[in-house]
């Protein structure tokens, strides 16, 4: 049975559309949710086998179901969010018998996390994949978050460019994060204008450091860009910054890009305990 919780009205839109042109209400609505549906049986193979569902597992943008009857196929419990009305009302009503199955009308993104350890598993709008990844790294019950993405922001926040992002290392100590397969846009349906990947994030069984204030300042200073180097922005506050620098095996003219989520726990060791 579909449950209403916090339809929200922000959009999913990729690329709003310039004109109406001989599109019907459907595509419109398909394109301003940022709708592209799974259509690869081999896809979702891979979602599946990546994300290693069991347990509660909560899915953002379930659509027509293609996902969620996998999730629960694999064991899972599986609490499907689904924005579009008549998308939600049509899988309610296939699930209807479905223990393994709840279908929740509404935004993920205003849903409160559970309490008990859950996960989360999605082929998620490009629009708003930050604002769900940010959702995961808030709840302090979730267990891992497996998300279809666009392959570039997946590259991006796994450092497969050699690079590294503020979000990936501030969250670092707590969370792994990994990039998987790559699905190709032409298993989706409509089509996409660009491939997507499996990103997986994973919470750490135990942190990397002990201090999460003064690691987030840390970090938040180095990505401040005061001086145009790592070693610049953090000799405004700290001491030592050179000796730290050496034993993270940090140059001294790098970029913060450039410093390896593992190389910042090094800094705060020296700089920070």
């Amino acid at each position: 049975m579909a449950q209403n919780f916090a339809h929200g009205n922000y959009s999913h839109t990729q690329r709003k559309a310039r004109s109406t042109g001989g599109r019907t209400p459907r595509d419109r609505a398909r394109r301003t949710l940022s709708q592209n549906f799974l259509a690869d049986r081999h896809a979702v193979d891979l979602m599946v086998k990546a994300a290693a569902p069991e347990g509660l597992v909560l899915e953002p943008g379930a659509g027509e179901g293609v996902l969620t009857f996998a999730l629960a196929e694999a064991g899972a419990r599986v609490v499907a969010y689904e924005i579009d009305p008549r998308l939600a009302v049509r899988l309610a009503a296939r699930t209807r018998s479905d223990p393994r199955i709840d279908v929740v009308r509404g935004d993920f993104t205003a849903a409160r996390a559970p309490r008990e350890p859950f996960a989360v598993v999605g082929n998620i709008p490009y629009s708003i994949t930050s604002k769900i990844v940010d959702w995961c790294l808030r709840a302090p019950s979730l267990t891992s978050a497996t998300l279809l993405t666009q392959r570039e922001y997946a590259r991006k926040r796994t450092g497969d460019y050699g690079r590294w992002s503020l979000v990936t290392v501030e969250s670092w100590p707590w969370f792994s994060w990994r990039l998987g397969d790559t699905i190709g846009r032409e298993g989706f349906r409509p089509v996409p204008s660009v491939d997507s990947a499996i990103l997986r994030i994973e919470r750490r069984p135990h942190p990397l450091v002990n201090g999460h204030r003064s690691y987030q300042e840390l970090v938040e200073l180095g990505f401040g860009g005061v001086g145009g180097s790592v070693r610049a922005s953090l000799k405004a506050r700290y001491q030592g910054v050179d000796a730290a620098l050496a034993a993270a095996g940090v140059a001294r003219d790098a970029v913060v890009g450039h410093v390896h989520p593992d190389q910042w726990i090094t800094l705060w060791e020296r700089l920070c305990r």
